[in-house]
């Protein structure tokens, strides 16, 4: 799990960016009154900015963020969390407790070969058990 790299929903596209490759992450939560409200990714520099032909230097996090994410609680496996992001597209997951942000799951994090095959017995037993109850 990365740390928390948090952001107000105001603060400029540019300032995130470079907040983000400071830390070396891919993603910022996007906090108010310490809620997580959004979620800023790399991808959305990209696609919601730069494709946009937005100004970085005049957006704000508010205006392109993704709203309310999808989230984890910290009580969840691991397996778990890679499973949500991949059935859903996402590179990061933000890890919230009584919705406040307490850490981020990233794509990075699933490198590990043994997490691989970890996803994959969590896919086959659910397979299995979905199967069970459509037999019964």
């Amino acid at each position: 799990m990365e740390k928390v790299l948090k952001a107000a929903p105001g603060i400029l596209v540019s300032k995130a960016a470079r907040l983000m490759a400071a830390r070396n992450v891919g993603a910022i939560m996007v906090v108010e009154d310490d809620r997580l409200v959004g979620i800023f990714t790399e991808r959305d520099v990209l696609f919601r900015v730069v494709a946009r032909g937005l100004d970085s230097g005049t957006t704000t996090l508010a205006e392109v963020m993704t709203r309310a994410p999808l989230t984890v609680d910290p009580e969840k496996a691991f397996g778990y969390a890679l499973v949500v992001m991949q059935e859903n597209g996402f590179r990061h997951l933000p890890v919230v407790q009584d919705g406040k942000p307490v850490g981020m799951v990233s794509s990075r994090n699933a490198m590990d070969p043994e997490l691989e095959e970890f996803v994959s017995e969590t896919r086959r037993r659910e397979h299995w058990k979905n199967a069970k109850r459509r037999s019964s």
